[in-house]
């Protein structure tokens, strides 16, 4: 009995800590996204600031050039951290799923 009971409480810490992961890719996921709206809107107040638009100019602003460079690295980390998230997400479901097998059998 006790290591059915010492069984259910790991299932239950793995559990806990997959949602904590899951929670944590979640939160990271909407950071990037602010951070490159922000990015966004010092990209468009730079263009607007030179009145230059075309990023192939030659006097474009390199802060502008800095600022769409740094956005599109935080766009691509978001769009990895999705693939994790599934991955997690799906690791969590399965977590859950044992534990609940596990509390079933040790409530027979």
């Amino acid at each position: 009995m006790k290591s059915r009971e010492g069984g259910i409480r790991l299932k239950r810490f793995q559990v806990e800590e997959r949602r904590r992961q899951v929670a944590q890719i979640e939160a990271m996921i909407l950071e990037f996204d602010r951070m490159a709206k922000e990015l966004n809107d010092q990209v468009l107040a730079e263009q607007e600031r030179s009145g230059i638009h075309d990023a192939g100019h030659f006097a474009y602003p390199t802060f502008a050039k800095a600022a769409t460079q740094r956005r599109d690295n935080l766009a691509a980390s978001e769009r990895a951290l999705k693939d994790q998230l599934a991955a997690a997400r799906a690791a969590y479901d399965e977590a859950a799923a044992e534990l609940q097998k596990a509390e079933a059998i040790a409530e027979r």
